[in-house]
């Protein structure tokens, strides 16, 4: 669970205050992203994770080389992270999830999603003596499992409030009517490896994933495997977008990022073998070689796209989840989220 204080964590009121107590700062962090035509770099937030693919095609093919601006292309290692970044004046771009997205919208920094990365990528995933269960009792499986095994079934993903956690949430509750910390226990891990070192440790039972651990398990041999893919529960799932502020997507440049992520969309599904070749030297080899990367785009997961009316479905779910979650004070439209003009003006 996110620690009080931290960047998701500062309610609107408080960043606003805090935000006119330090105009001066404000102004001084802001220097190198406003002024409209003056805009003379754009930073870039991305993180090292299989649904940034695009910003990794964009790099390693030079799309970015041929922006009207320069690029600051800066590294993350989690979305709050981002967050603070954008309330710092510091990001013009990122590429990151829905939730955090959401959080810094909702915190009145002047953003909006103009694209998505990608839909439904995620995969519920459970030992194979719940799998067996499941087969004969589906929901009553988790009941049967404490049953013989004498303690509750153990999921294990990202912090409470992330893609992972929100969508395994929804799929317990909201699909098979179970109540997540009662029925089966929920453990918050930091990030894809660690949740993988845990299943390969017996130290969870499940977890809710994305690309590239499924393919890591499958090819280990790993005892956890599929149940459900989002696409079988919630059409149109969110997970990384494009998060533009305004003075990005009124500037020019705003639609030649645009034009960018597209043309890499298209590359990815219609260039597999280079994409991966990508994602292996961005990630880095030693953490995802190009065989396994190659292989991973062959998932029921790896559904890439820019359009994001395709994740309109999804988004409305985890803005209920966001707010009730406690990570967004206000329940997000749609409207609040999405800029959908700048999409059809390049498309």
């Amino acid at each position: 669970m996110t620690k009080p204080g931290s960047p998701v964590d500062i309610s609107r009121r408080t960043f606003l205050e805090g935000a006119a107590g330090t105009a001066t700062i404000g102004l001084t962090g802001l220097a190198g992203c406003l002024g409209g035509d003056e805009l003379e770099e754009l930073t870039v937030a991305y993180m090292p994770i299989y649904p940034d693919m695009q910003y990794f095609v964009m790099q390693e093919e030079g799309y970015l080389d041929e922006l009207s601006v320069s690029v600051d292309a800066r590294e993350f290692t989690d979305g709050p992270s981002i967050v603070q970044a954008y309330a710092s004046g510091e990001i013009d771009v990122g590429l990151f999830g829905i939730v955090p997205s959401m959080i810094v919208i909702d915190r009145g920094i002047p953003a909006k999603v103009v694209a998505t990365n990608i839909k439904e990528p995620m995969m519920i995933m459970a030992h194979e003596d719940l799998r067996e269960l499941w087969d004969e009792h589906e929901s009553e499986a988790f009941a049967e499992f404490e049953a013989e095994y004498g303690r509750p079934f153990r999921f294990g993903t990202f912090p409470e409030g992330s893609t992972p956690d929100i969508l395994l949430r929804y799929w317990l509750s909201d699909i098979h009517g179970l109540t997540p910390g009662e029925d089966v226990e929920i453990t918050e891990i930091g990030g894809a490896n660690a949740v993988w070192q845990a299943m390969a440790n017996g130290e969870i039972d499940g977890t809710s994933i994305m690309e590239p651990v499924p393919t890591i398990a499958e090819e280990e041999g790993s005892p956890i495997g599929r149940l459900a893919i989002a696409s079988e529960f919630m059409p149109g799932q969110p997970a990384a977008v494009v998060l533009m502020n305004d003075t990005a997507r009124e500037h020019e440049v705003g639609e030649e990022f645009l034009e960018a992520h597209i043309r890499a969309t298209e590359f990815i599904n219609e260039e597999p073998d280079a994409t991966a070749r990508h994602a292996s030297t961005v990630i880095g080899e030693s953490s995802l070689p190009v065989e396994r990367a190659r292989k991973a785009l062959d998932s029921p997961l790896s559904n890439f796209v820019s359009d994001p009316r395709e994740i309109e479905e999804g988004t409305e779910i985890f803005a209920e989840y966001a707010h009730e979650l406690g990570r967004t004070d206000e329940r997000l439209s749609l409207e609040d989220v999405f800029d959908y003009d700048l999409y059809e003006s390049v498309s």
